[in-house]
């Protein structure tokens, strides 16, 4: 299978070759940051103007279609107006937590890159408790959110915020018990484990039905964790104006703009390495001749896709479904998702202790 180790390869021997094991890691981690940090802004750049044409795919309508050729170029409009637009901190607030918040949100989004493979061999950091540490530092968002809130001295800004608190907190319970499903069948918290785990099919395929309860509900549970819609009350403009970044402009608010679409291409990676196999090729079992083939597509292509097609679905969505009241998006965590995440969990558990897996 084809991937960018070689290269990644290259570059390591040509670094140690040339400077002392010390200065080499140095560049190398400058590079994976410079890297990350433009991987953000693509990112920033595609999502957008998906975002904008999926939406008028689902309302029949054309969408951006003035700047560049069929409105490609609109997200570079945008990025130019928000750099542009004078950046205010409202009378009252906290200055240093109000300049502060956009910045904890990116980091936390950069710091969850670090374990995802984007392709065979091609990662930053091969943790060994790399699903745990996922886990833990996605949680930094909502700290963001919450300070964003507070700190802008704005009534809708801490009511948005106070939504967004109580949301990420009860849903992340769900998305850790069906996260915790695969870790149970790999038996493994490494990334790289549970990739080759699935060497042979992929746990959506090999798990039977409790794990594609498990990946429903952790679809499910990550739309609402990254404040989309129908779970975006943290944000409802109908009734917050714009929620906890009411008070932001410029590119304080692009940060949080661009950390929301970071966020939810993370999230979508996650689910595509735990459930889809990654960067795994589609394999059957013995079928020999057919894996041989699916190897020559580059393990990049497969991560890639799989990533988008799970983006593709969070934006059906948000199209598709009205905006849940707060009552309503609690009770669906606390009397629907979470007993059946953690009886599912029970299935998967003695479906892994028995070997009823394929």
């Amino acid at each position: 299978m084809w991937s960018f180790s070689k290269i990644a390869g290259i570059i390591d021997n040509w670094l140690n070759q040339t400077f002392s094991p010390a200065i080499a890691l140095t560049i190398e981690m400058v590079l994976v940051g410079v890297l990350v940090i433009g991987l953000f802004a693509l990112l920033g750049l595609v999502l957008v103007i998906m975002e904008r044409k999926v939406s008028a795919y689902m309302q029949i309508r054309l969408g951006p279609n003035r700047v560049g050729p069929k409105g490609m170029l609109q997200s570079l409009a945008d990025t130019l107006k928000l750099m542009v637009k004078e950046g205010l901190t409202p009378k009252g607030a906290d200055k240093f937590l109000f300049n502060l918040a956009p910045f904890v949100a990116m980091i936390g989004a950069m710091l969850v890159m670090a374990p995802i493979a984007f392709a065979r061999n091609f990662q930053m950091w091969d943790l060994n408790i790399g699903v745990l540490y996922i886990t833990a530092i996605s949680s930094l968002s909502v700290i963001a959110i919450l300070i964003a809130g507070w700190a802008s001295n704005n009534k809708y800004s801490l009511l948005g915020a106070m939504r967004s608190g109580a949301q990420i907190v009860s849903y992340e319970l769900s998305a850790g018990l069906s996260i915790l499903a695969i870790v149970v069948l790999t038996g493994s918290l490494q990334l790289s484990d549970i990739i080759n785990a699935q060497a042979n099919g992929w746990w959506i395929f090999k798990g039977h039905i409790p794990v594609v309860v498990a990946f429903v509900i952790f679809l499910v549970t990550v739309t609402a964790e990254t404040n989309r819609a129908p779970f975006d009350l943290a944000e409802a403009e109908s009734e917050l104006t714009a929620g906890f970044h009411t008070e932001y402009s410029g590119m304080k608010f692009a940060l949080f703009f661009l950390a929301e679409y970071i966020n939810v291409f993370i999230v979508c990676a996650i689910g595509a390495t735990l459930f889809l196999g990654g960067w795994m090729p589609l394999h059957i079992g013995s079928w020999q001749g057919f894996n041989h083939v699916m190897d020559y597509i580059p393990s990049s292509l497969w991560f890639f896709g799989k990533t988008f097609f799970l983006i593709f679905v969070i934006m059906w969505f948000r199209w598709t479904f009205p905006r849940l009241r707060i009552d309503q998006l609690l009770n669906l965590e606390w009397k629907y998702l979470l007993p059946i995440s953690m009886f599912n969990l029970l299935l998967i558990t003695i479906m892994a202790i028995m070997g009823w897996h394929f």
